[in-house]
């Protein structure tokens, strides 16, 4: 036997068991049927020019990049795809469509469906159409797995309806087609974006609208297409420091510019975080909340100009008014960096004002929402009234209009909604 031949179930192996690690850190099972998948389908087959080791990483190799240097096209990391399909639930004989291809997660879910199911994979990318058929073919799903070259914003309506659909790239919006393919008791698995920040709910079908039933953190490369509409990031300090700005709202730039060379404020919460305990949905929270919202970003000289302090590389939400901007941040309590408490860094001359803003919404996402169901996520058609949409956020968008709201915990009193 070849070294691949006995090393790659070794790494498959492996590999499922990293993935049961990393979920139940964030309190989270994976069904033994989707570790069996893992333990099953040759990732490496996918992903051509790596090392055994780098195939099967718990990590997103970029496979393709635009001519600016963006991520178009990558192999989700093994946890992310193991969180998806834990939440759409698949079983054998259903028939399922996937939005954005690459071959591997096709695979999976032929795998989760059986002889008796049906898979299509989608993908507008000739490349990674390319990709897929050939890998498909080396790993031995060539004949279970229908490949198309097509644009995800209209489906596949020719093989509907669905039973499943799950999206593999950032969606800006939800148009009609993804809603129209699926059954009747059918269930949509989307990357949504919302203010700038993406998660993977399922939605299922109620009368004219979609409702959330779970969501998951997630990150994935831009939807092409027609439906392509990237986040709009505003460059603060050369194109170091940026914005990240969802649903056309206004920034007067060169004021920012100004507000980031003056003395940063500080304010903190009292409120701590530690452990593996996950707090994603605070940033939903100030997104729900604050009256403008987005994500400060800075690569590494941005960092070096010591203008901003980012606590998480990625980037820390963010809030601003006309001439001033804070963001949230954490500092540790501890010497070995277990427990941090949640604060704010502000500029400008409402420095003060917007750094204790963060800080009173975290002190009620803390006391209201924290640890609680969560988000509640609804996509409305566009036509909807207002009378007829729950109260909270509600994110214009081209297809849809998407609320979030938040339900009351019970037994704690004086909260927020």
């Amino acid at each position: 036997m070849t070294d691949e031949e006995t090393e790659a179930p070794r790494l498959r192996r492996r590999l499922a068991d990293v993935i049961v690690q990393s979920r139940s850190e964030v309190g989270r099972s994976v069904d033994d049927a989707i570790l069996e998948a893992v333990r099953t389908v040759p990732r490496h087959a996918f992903t051509p020019g790596l090392t055994l080791e780098e195939a099967y990483a718990n990590t997103s190799p970029i496979m393709q990049r635009d001519a600016h240097g963006v991520s178009i096209s990558s192999v989700s990391a093994p946890w992310l795809q193991a969180a998806m399909l834990q939440q759409a639930q698949l079983r054998p004989g259903m028939k399922v469509l996937e939005i954005g291809s690459g071959g591997y997660n096709a695979a999976l879910i032929a795998e989760l469906v059986g002889p008796t199911g049906t898979v299509v994979t989608l993908d507008i990318d000739p490349d990674v159409i390319e990709r897929a058929e050939q890998g498909l073919i080396d790993a031995g799903y060539d004949d279970v797995v229908t490949v198309v070259q097509a644009d995800g914003e209209f489906g596949a309506e020719q093989y509907g309806p669905f039973d499943r659909i799950l999206v593999t790239v950032g969606a800006p919006d939800i148009p009609p087609a993804w809603i129209d393919q699926l059954t009747e008791d059918g269930r949509l698995i989307v990357p949504l974006r919302i203010r700038g920040l993406e998660r993977s709910f399922v939605f299922k079908r109620e009368g004219n609208r979609l409702v959330s039933t779970d969501i998951e953190l997630c990150g994935f490369v831009p939807m092409q297409g027609v439906g392509e509409n990237r986040l709009r990031q505003v460059a603060l300090y050369k194109e170091d420091i940026a914005l990240g700005i969802d649903d056309r709202q206004p920034v007067e730039v060169l004021a920012l510019r100004r507000a980031l060379e003056q003395p940063r404020h500080e304010a903190w919460s009292g409120v701590q975080v530690g452990g593996m305990e996950p707090w994603d949905d605070l940033d939903l929270w100030l997104a729900t909340v604050a009256p403008t919202f987005g994500y400060l970003t800075a690569t590494d000289a941005g960092l070096a100009s010591e203008l901003v302090k980012l606590s998480l590389r990625w980037g820390m939400a963010a809030i601003w008014d006309r001439d001033s901007l804070a963001y949230l941040t954490l500092r540790p309590l501890d010497e070995d960096r277990t427990v941090f408490e949640f604060g704010a860094l502000a500029h400008g001359p409402n420095a003060r004002e917007l750094a204790d803003r963060i800080v009173q919404h975290t002190r009620s996402w803390d006391r209201d929402q924290r640890r609680g169901p969560g988000p509640h996520v609804e996509v409305h058609p566009k036509t909807a009234p207002d009378g007829d949409l729950p109260s909270g956020l509600v994110a214009e968008k081209r297809h849809s209009r998407i609320t979030v709201s938040w339900s009351p915990i019970p037994g704690r009193t004086d909260q927020v909604q």
